[in-house]
């Protein structure tokens, strides 16, 4: 007999890395809908986490200034462990050093805050063209 997935299964799901609760609250309303997300409120948790769902974790969100760890030592640490993963840098700085601090530290793309739906979506949907929002 064939098992069919709830809909809840067929969600791809998202890593967010973010210490304030206030982005992370925007970030769910955003994306809750369409995926499924493991929250994480610092760089050492992201990675843990990442750890415990590597095979089904399908991108990260990941804030650049945390406590604990920050997302670019997280996402350095991460990138050795999954080379293909999509990560993406969002960060309240929009000097060009952090945007190439980022990609050298093994981000996909790199997201200035404050985050606008639009950017969010525009940038999800290049990692999941098959989400229709």
């Amino acid at each position: 007999m064939i098992q069919e997935k709830s809909a809840e299964e067929l969600r791809p799901l998202i890593l967010v890395a973010e210490d304030d609760d206030s982005n992370f609250k925007l970030i769910k309303a955003i994306i809750g809908k369409k995926f499924n997300i493991a929250w994480a409120k610092n760089g050492q948790e992201v990675i843990d986490l990442f750890k415990q769902h590597q095979e089904e974790a399908k991108a990260i969100l990941m804030d650049i200034k945390m406590p604990v760890m920050t997302g670019l030592e997280a996402t350095t640490i991460i990138r050795s462990l999954s080379p293909d993963i999509p990560i993406i840098i969002q960060t309240a700085y929009a000097f060009s050093t952090d945007r190439e601090n980022a990609i050298n530290a093994g981000a996909t793309q790199v997201l200035v805050k404050p985050i606008t739906l639009s950017v969010l979506r525009d940038c999800i949907s290049q990692f999941f063209p098959e989400t229709k929002w």
